[in-house]
């Protein structure tokens, strides 16, 4: 759930992902980058080097910020205090699409 504060920071509580504040999300380790990688690999034997990895984490941690980011922006033209799923589904395919 995103919640924006009345001083304006972004708050993201998530039950298997790292915390986020104004100062950032902390990074997404490379073990759940590798299982989310190999979830959709058809051969079970494909390896990812570490530095693919890394690049993975570090592209997940941008993508995750620039949506919530959209979300609360999305949040605060309807005039409410708390990001929910809906305003989520509304910046989607503009994001995706940027990415």
């Amino acid at each position: 759930m995103l919640c924006l504060s009345p001083a304006g920071l972004l708050w993201v509580r998530c039950c298997d992902l790292p915390v986020a504040d104004a100062g950032g999300l902390a990074g997404c380790s490379q073990e759940l980058v590798s299982r989310l990688l190999h979830l959709h690999f058809k051969d079970d034997k494909t390896k990812v080097s570490g530095d693919a990895l890394q690049l993975m984490a570090e592209l997940l941690k941008i993508f995750v910020v620039e949506a919530a980011v959209r979300g609360v922006r999305q949040a605060q033209a309807e005039d409410t205090l708390r990001v929910d799923v809906d305003q989520l589904e509304k910046v989607l395919p503009q994001l995706l699409l940027d990415f």
